[in-house]
């Protein structure tokens, strides 16, 4: 048996680096100014441990255009390299000497962790040098210079000034970095909130200089120090594009078991589910990293606009993905049950403002509820439903509310809805004859969400005030039930009539039903069960849409005088017509009479306007 060591050498690893470490070019700039920023930032912290005499109080980061010599200059005031730490950490690949240092200052605001971030130069260069010079007292200044091989040039040099300069010589397919606008569009993505003060400028024009970076961001902020006015122009210094305030927010802030801090954003989403251009973005010690944060947020959350920021989330090597860990589960977990606690407060402390806003959170809320059970147990102390007067009940309140008055045949307590106030006012009309409460469920949700509900609370159901009419849906009194004034022969002999006159046009199936003289001679539904199928599958509610005629129920009432005449006419073609007549206006009254027969129906009515 032998044993030997797996043999990894520059010559062999360096290629891969440059290739395929990096998915995005344009990364290189994040990590060159985050290793600049840590250079500072490590100088600072041994300036407040009394470990560095000379006063600084001018910490920054330039970053400097040559488009003459097409190179991209990224210069520093930081901590510097003496000869040594240049051969043990840019010599050395995957050396870190931000971990180095995280472990003998303990501090955890540095950061890089890999010691690869320097190496992405190379992606966009056919020359890097390095221009340094310790903070450390009789320390030498230092030049480096690599060709992208595994070949490399060291010697001293004078440089006067504390701080690493980083010069790159772009390559040919790297032109566009030598664009002012390429690079300050980078630098706003990447560098917005870096906690040290960044400028980008160029040596073709020096008087044009920017200003990329907020150092103190408002979720670094003690939030007790901010005021709305503070929360809201970060909220649009986030997102510039949004001309709408958000409805409120969330500042997070752990330090235990895991770091984070961020603010979440409640923007008015009302009863869209739209793919959201302007997401939450994650941040890492104010580094930004990326705005998918699957894993990171319960997918309801994703609605929601902000940032976290935590270095302990954990990322592969590049920092562009997050790596599978379970403190990821926790950190999910932690910001899920402080967004309903929020909306646990705001709902106990302030109901009426909660009400004012429910109607553009309603559907993250439902969304959470349907999606994430942790958050389920919590919302439903807080979930509102609305009565089509406009009259906010909680599952409870409503429960207690209907109890008595709104039950079916098996017992359940009915909750009566409504998805559209002005399409079913006829049958809603009809329920509140009756006294019968009806809620409004009308986001693109809500048959998940009754699904749910009707899960968890087995002595609940829910019912859309249009599946059936109103005394075939409660349970009423028996002395109030209808009995059919026609025979069994006359029930069927009607049946066959309006089959044969309907058939022809319409696909809807007849129902017989004994309902009181005072309803509509007919009553078009679609029954419950049936049409919900079809709503919780997307496909198959295009499908319903397109077909959805064969699914339609018309209810004939049996006790309508309208009946009896059908009954006694002989004459087919009168009979016909009369049938057709009513049809016409109980489609009409549903919205359902459209194109040809909508035509016909309106050309006849004008005629008969006409005549003499």
């Amino acid at each position: 048996m032998e044993k030997n060591k797996i043999s990894v050498t520059s010559d062999n690893i360096f290629p891969i680096i440059k290739k395929f470490l990096y998915s995005d070019q344009e990364v290189f700039l994040r990590e060159l100014v985050s290793n600049a920023t840590d250079a500072v930032l490590k100088l600072k912290t041994i300036v407040e441990l009394g470990n560095f005499d000379d006063f600084i109080d001018d910490f920054k980061i330039k970053i400097i255009i040559d488009k003459k010599n097409k190179s991209i200059h990224i210069i520093d005031n930081g901590i510097g390299m003496t000869k040594e730490e240049i051969k043990k950490y840019i010599n050395q690949i995957a050396f870190s000497g931000a971990e180095e240092f995280i472990k003998k200052y303990k501090t955890s605001n540095i950061i890089g962790h890999f010691g690869l971030g320097f190496y992405s130069s190379f992606i966009v260069s056919n020359q890097v040098q390095i221009f340094t010079k310790s903070y450390k007292k009789n320390a030498s200044s230092i030049f480096w210079s690599c060709d992208g091989s595994t070949n490399f040039i060291i010697k001293e040099i004078e440089k006067k000034n504390r701080g690493t300069k980083i010069v790159l010589f772009l390559n040919e397919e790297s032109k566009e970095f030598l664009e002012y606008n390429r690079i300050l569009k980078l630098l706003q993505k990447y560098c917005k909130f870096m906690p040290i003060t960044i400028s980008l400028s160029s040596i073709e024009d020096k008087e044009k200089e920017t200003i990329i970076n907020n150092i103190n961001p408002a979720w670094k902020i003690n939030p007790l120090q901010l005021s709305d006015k503070n929360y809201l122009n970060f909220y649009h210094e986030l997102y510039s594009h949004q001309l709408d305030d958000p409805l409120f927010w969330i500042h997070l802030n752990i330090d235990h078991p895991f770091n984070l801090t961020g603010i979440l954003f409640f923007p008015k989403i009302e009863k869209r589910i739209d793919i959201q251009k302007e997401r939450i973005h994650l941040y890492q010690n104010q580094v930004y990293i990326t705005d998918n944060l699957e894993g990171i947020v319960a997918d309801f959350l994703s609605l929601l606009r902000g940032v976290i920021d935590s270095p302990d989330i954990p990322l592969n090597v590049s920092r562009s993905h997050l790596q599978s860990d379970p403190s990821v589960k926790n950190i999910s977990k932690y910001i899920t049950r402080k967004v309903a606690d929020k909306l646990d407060s705001m709902f106990r402390n302030h109901r009426k403002d909660f009400q004012n806003k429910w109607e553009n959170i309603k559907i993250i809320v439902e969304y959470g509820m349907i999606s994430t059970e942790n958050f389920f147990v919590k919302a439903i102390k807080f979930f509102i439903f609305s009565t089509v007067n406009n009259v906010y009940f909680t599952l409870d309140e409503f429960k207690e509310k209907i109890k008595e008055t709104q039950k079916n045949k098996e017992g359940k307590i009915v909750f009566l809805y409504s998805s559209d106030k002005e399409k079913q006012y006829s049958y809603i009309k009809e329920a509140k004859d009756r006294n019968y409460e009806i809620l409004i469920l009308n986001s693109p949700i809500s048959v998940h969400l009754i699904q749910k509900l009707e899960f968890s609370y087995k002595e609940i159901c829910f019912v859309r005030v249009d599946s059936d009419h109103i005394d075939k849906l409660i349970n009423h009194k028996k002395e109030d039930k209808c009995y059919s004034e026609l025979s069994e022969t006359e029930k069927k002999n009607l049946k066959n009539i309006i089959s044969s006159n309907l058939m022809e046009n319409y696909k809807f199936s007849i129902k017989l039903e004994n309902l009181s003289k005072k309803d509509y001679p007919f009553l078009i539904i679609v029954p419950e069960f049936l049409r919900r199928i079809k709503e919780m599958n997307s496909i198959g509610k295009e499908f319903f849409e397109k077909d959805k005629e064969k699914y339609y129920q018309l209810i004939v009432n049996t006790n309508h005088i309208f009946m009896k005449k059908i009954l006694k006419e002989t004459c087919e073609k009168k009979r016909e017509k009369m049938i057709q007549e009513v049809l016409n206006l109980t489609l009409l009254s549903q919205n359902l009479l459209h194109g040809k027969n909508l035509t016909l129906f309106i050309s006849e009515k004008l005629e008969n306007l006409t005549k003499k």
